[in-house]
């Protein structure tokens, strides 16, 4: 049977213990806490040691699942955003399942890179809504490590590794907790964020990323707001990719949004790409700083270049 809609039921998330500061990258390459700092706002971020990616995703699920009170009998789909998980088959989402004894879900990865969990999030309400799910897990999640390149100064500053999980369920309620998505893409610029066979670490023109994301992403985080009939004024928080400091504010700036919290765990997490948006999330909750039923607009973006985003009201 069909749902009107989705709505956000719990939220978990999941960080490694070992944290790599700026300090420790000054004795790795030629860079300094200030130069960091002053480029990406990055403070330090978490690494994985021993971790994998389904790891990762199976404890910000069951976290999840828990905040959630339900158990994995509840759940009938499974969907994981990734785009480092170096396993080809199976896919990370029937991994999770089977670690938390989910049975007979539908079970996939969505690879946008740092737009995926709100494209998951989106595809998993998309399901409830048609009838074929009433309960699904969605998951961000990355281990961004495994494809640093460690002597690119450029690169091995910004990114980090985490997951966060979200549950949803089918609501008739005439305000669905989930809003419809914005999504969509900038083909003829894909390759300007890479992870390829040829080169198997992170490469990016980041001066083309910043100036993209600057100029084009707040009219349409704006859109999502508008696509679920919340006003600009009524937004809690803005939890957008943490991608780069300055591309936060910029963004947030450009948003028109003054009562909103602006998500920045990108200071203490760095980029974690797809499990940024609900790691950020998860941890702003969990810290008190949102209350329930507070609309809260996500917006993922990045390789691709993809975007998607969409209102979600706080379990």
């Amino acid at each position: 049977m069909s749902s009107k809609g989705s709505r956000v039921l719990g939220l978990g998330h999941y960080q490694p213990s070992k944290v790599l500061t700026n300090e420790d990258l000054s004795k790795i390459v030629d860079t300094n806490d200030e130069w960091i700092q002053s480029r990406v706002g990055i403070k330090e971020r978490r690494i994985a040691e021993k971790e994998s990616v389904a790891d990762m995703a199976t404890e910000a699920a069951a976290k999840a699942l828990t905040d959630a009170g339900l158990t994995a009998a509840d759940i009938d789909l499974v969907v994981v955003a990734t785009c480092s998980n170096i396993d080809r088959v199976p896919n990370t989402a029937c991994r999770v399942a089977d670690r938390l004894g989910i049975e007979a879900p539908g079970a996939f990865d969505v690879n946008t890179a740092c737009s995926g969990f709100s494209h998951a999030l989106a595809t998993a309400d998309h399901a409830i809504r048609a009838g074929a799910s009433t309960t699904a897990l969605v998951i961000g999640v990355e281990k961004l490590s495994d494809f640093t390149d460690w002597t690119d100064r450029s690169t091995c500053v910004i990114f980090g590794d985490g997951a966060g999980a979200a549950v949803i369920t089918g609501t008739n309620d005439a305000k669905p907790g989930v809003g419809p998505v914005v999504w969509g893409s900038v083909p003829s610029m894909s390759d300007v964020v890479r992870i390829e066979a040829t080169h198997p670490y992170i490469a990016q023109e980041g001066q083309t990323v910043f100036r993209w994301a600057i100029t084009t992403l707040a009219p349409l985080a704006r859109k999502a707001a508008e696509a679920a009939g919340v006003a600009m004024e009524d937004v809690a928080a803005f939890v957008g990719h943490q991608a780069n400091l300055r591309i936060i504010e910029g963004i947030a700036k450009k948003l028109q949004a003054p009562n909103a919290i602006i998500a920045t765990d990108i200071i203490e997490s760095g980029n974690t790409s797809a499990a940024s948006v609900p790691l950020a999330l998860s941890k702003m909750v969990e810290r008190g700083e949102l209350t329930s039923g507070a609309p809260v607009l996500l917006f993922g973006f990045g390789g691709g270049l993809t975007y998607a985003g969409q209102i979600i009201y706080v379990p």
